[in-house]
């Protein structure tokens, strides 16, 4: 039984250098929008036209804000903002409109109505593809459109450094993975591992690579060129994604010219939607996480002996080292622990915590797997995917 626990925590020790070293440096969470200078905004000769569009079911509690933050934006070029109401069953079209009266800049927002949704589109898409649809109409049609979610507040330059960010590095598409809410204790807990788990699986630096084939995309801020949207086939290429942001980053890199996107971090730009307890937080992952296995029992079982295996081995052979005075197994667990507080140190500094709650990841990442096993058995029940009244199926 000894050789086999060592053979294990040494087996897990690999694996934590193999991620350290080998997997895209994720763990260091060093992709980020930077400000932008002055000689930067000179270089600037022209000032693409940008479209902001925005799908909204139900949000009028933040819209106050969050669409005050993009009516207020410094932005050089033409802006407009289109506003999809989503079927709201609350006021999101009419606190829409009184927001934007309050503002000087009233005049770049236009709400209308989604049209019933079909049954081979998820509601968002539709919603958005509505709103493009709407945008292509303008003269000029906009250089380049922004899709955001309505939670979403955004910093007064952030559209700003986008634009110059896609411009100076000729980029198809630019995404910002934006600063989630962290104030709850159940947020402090699960969101930085969200952010931790979501780098590991798509390691920014491989996605800004147009010679790696990896893409993702984060759906609360995604700058995407008009000429490239269309090249892609336009929303309807995914129309049926639940997983969208991914899906619209992976069309990009198979089917577009220009296969350079980006995806980086932001602590300027941030979502303001609130997740109070652990339940929020189980069902919002709950509802894309057997999806991201392509509804595969197979993977579902990898995935689940690959999560005890990366994260609870060297608890467990710490555990066992000290009562069995199994000094190896101690000292090996102890170094792979050790690394594993290493690479999550760095998310949970970005979101202003404590190094304590580095240390707790393997309880997190159990968490994690019991939130993906009840995201199959939803699926399975045809229950998978339910967001905001609507149940999506694969």
């Amino acid at each position: 039984m000894q050789q086999i626990i060592l053979i294990t925590v040494i087996f897990n020790f690999i694996i934590w250098i193999y991620l350290l070293i080998f997997r895209g440096k994720f763990w260091l969470a060093d992709q980020r929008l930077l400000p932008v200078s002055e000689i930067e905004i000179e270089k600037i000769k022209y000032w693409p036209s940008v479209s902001v569009i925005i799908p909204a079911r139900n949000e009028a509690k933040l819209l106050r804000v969050t669409l005050n933050s993009l009516l207020n934006q410094d932005y050089p070029g033409n802006l407009t903002i289109i506003l999809v109401d989503d079927h709201s069953i609350d006021n999101t079209s009419l606190v829409a409109r009184c927001t934007a009266q309050k503002s000087e800049n009233f005049t770049k927002l236009e709400v209308i109505s989604a049209a019933d949704l079909p049954s081979s589109w998820t509601g968002k898409l539709w919603a958005i593809n509505q709103g493009i649809n709407y945008a292509k109409k303008q003269i000029p049609a906009p250089d380049y459109f922004l899709l955001t979610d309505a939670d979403i507040e955004h910093s007064s330059t952030n559209i700003r450094q986008l634009v110059v960010k896609a411009e100076k590095e000729n980029l198809a598409l630019v995404s910002l993975m934006v600063k989630l809410q962290c104030e709850t204790l159940a947020e402090e807990l699960m969101i930085p591992a969200f952010v931790f788990f979501f780098q590991k699986l798509s390691p920014f630096r491989w996605v800004n690579n147009p010679n790696n084939s990896t893409a993702a995309a984060a759906g609360g801020c995604i700058l995407i060129r008009h000429q490239v949207l269309d090249e892609v086939g336009g929303i309807e290429v995914i129309k049926n994604a639940l997983i969208d942001d991914c899906s619209l980053a992976k069309a990009v890199k198979q089917k577009s010219t220009n296969k350079k996107i980006w995806l980086g971090l932001t602590s300027d730009t941030k979502s303001r939607r609130s997740y109070p307890d652990l339940m929020s937080i189980w069902n919002m992952v709950a509802r894309t996480a057997f999806t991201q296995l392509n509804y595969s029992p197979l993977l579902l079982i990898v995935t689940v002996i690959g999560m005890k295996l990366v994260y609870l081995i060297p608890s467990l052979g710490i555990i066992l080292g000290v009562i069995f005075g199994w000094w190896k197994v101690l000292a090996i667990a102890l170094l792979a622990r050790l690394l594993m507080f290493l690479a999550y140190l760095p998310i949970v500094r970005f979101y202003r915590l404590s190094p304590i709650y580095a240390m707790g990841l393997p309880t997190v990442a159990l968490m994690y797997t019991l939130i993906t096993i009840d995201s199959a058995w939803r699926h399975w029940r045809g229950r998978g995917g339910y967001w905001k009244g609507r149940v999506y199926q694969s």
